[in-house]
């Protein structure tokens, strides 16, 4: 049997490489929209597409996952995403960005399901809390990425460019490190549901983690924007905004193993839903970048340990397999997740990018109610 440490770094492959990829999408997202020359609603139908894609996959992966194994499905689903990342680049008008964002997203999902699925297996042999720190690897993934579009506008990189040279390098490396011996559990047991809602105890799971995935989602794919368009930050500093959000994601997660052993994990998620309210206000108030970024700073601890407590609950849960379980709650989860861009651009529409953004505090305030949810099933 292999050691906690390689086990930890092979998962932690797979999630850096998922966090990676979506941040060079997000720090690119401005270029996009300027190459097409899309309204802010626009940019939210076509975000809509791809939040589409990942709720299709999800139900699909989920039964996948529980009957091939987690290992395997998410190494094949690690080098479809990364090529669908690269498809982005050749859209040349809305319908086709529309429908590389579905496949983009479609993936982007799978692989969620299923490498989230790999960390509880890998948290459930060794008996400790590891999936805050798997989440880590994922917003560390993020804000590379992000930083990547830093470096690749200052570079005067295209798109295409910048995604072929960073895909190509993050994928290469992260299948390298995640090459371990290691066996998946396996079920036959599948749902006939077309879609994997969750039901039970697992309903409010998925509305918790619901609530912090819209933010995560909302930042990631409107900071730059907001940045640029609401105080008028050059694109290089526009770029930063997600980056700074993924880097306090990292922190908190990686400290959150520690915490949530210590204050359990209902009272770490009831202030984490204090600190995003308390970042959302600080964005909406922002009249420079330097309060914005501090918003940006304190969402990202705030939403750091929700997804990650909302998916060791559901792969605890003691009357659905994990991987359908897991699928479930990502329906909700990482639904938000893609679903909250295209909804910030749709009120951008109708009030202001400023006011659209608001309507993550109530949100945030949700979070607090509902993270009696999170309790570990026993």
């Amino acid at each position: 049997m292999i050691n906690v440490v390689s086990a930890w770094r092979a998962v932690s492959a797979m999630f850096i490489l998922n966090g990676a990829l979506f941040g060079i999408w997000a720090s690119r997202i401005p270029a996009v929209r300027d190459h097409l020359g899309l309204s802010h609603e626009e940019l939210g139908y076509g975000l809509l597409f791809m939040a589409a894609g990942a709720v299709c996959s999800f139900p699909v992966t989920g039964r996948l996952t529980d009957r091939f194994g987690a290992v395997a499905i998410t190494r094949i689903i690690a080098v479809l995403y990364t090529l669908s990342l690269i498809l982005l680049a050749f859209a040349g008008s809305f319908w086709a960005l529309a429908v590389f964002l579905f496949v983009f997203g479609a993936f982007h999902g799978s692989m969620d399901v299923a490498m989230n699925a790999w960390a509880a297996e890998v948290e459930q042999a060794y008996d400790k809390p590891l999936m805050s720190s798997f989440h880590a690897m994922w917003s560390l993934g993020a804000g590379v990425g992000a930083l990547s579009g830093y470096a690749a506008v200052q570079m005067q990189l295209t798109v295409l460019q910048h995604f072929l040279l960073a895909g190509g390098l993050v994928v290469a490396l992260a299948l390298a490190l995640s090459w371990v011996s290691w066996t998946s559990k396996r079920s036959e047991q599948t749902s006939g549901a077309v879609f994997a809602l969750p039901s039970g105890a697992l309903v409010l799971v998925g509305f918790t983690a619901l609530c912090g995935a819209l933010g995560e989602g909302a930042v990631a794919d409107w900071s730059a924007i907001f940045l640029r368009d609401v105080t008028g930050s050059a694109e290089s500093v526009a770029a930063l905004g997600f980056a700074v959000f993924s880097v306090t994601m990292v922190t908190v997660r990686l400290a959150g193993g520690l915490v949530i052993a210590r204050f359990g994990p209902v009272a770490t998620a009831r202030v984490g839903g204090v600190c995003a309210a308390l970042g959302v206000f600080c964005v909406v108030s922002a009249g420079e970048a330097g309060l914005a970024l501090a918003g940006f700073a304190l969402m990202g601890v705030g939403y750091a340990v929700i997804m990650p407590l909302a998916f060791s609950r559901a792969a605890n849960d003691p009357y659905v397999p994990p991987g359908q379980a897991i699928a479930s709650v990502a329906t909700l989860g990482y639904g938000g997740l893609l679903i909250g861009p295209p909804l910030i651009g749709f009120l951008a529409e109708l009030v202001t990018l400023r006011l659209a953004f608001a309507v993550l505090l109530p949100l945030a305030v949700l979070i607090v109610v509902c993270a009696g949810a999170l309790r570990r099933a026993d």
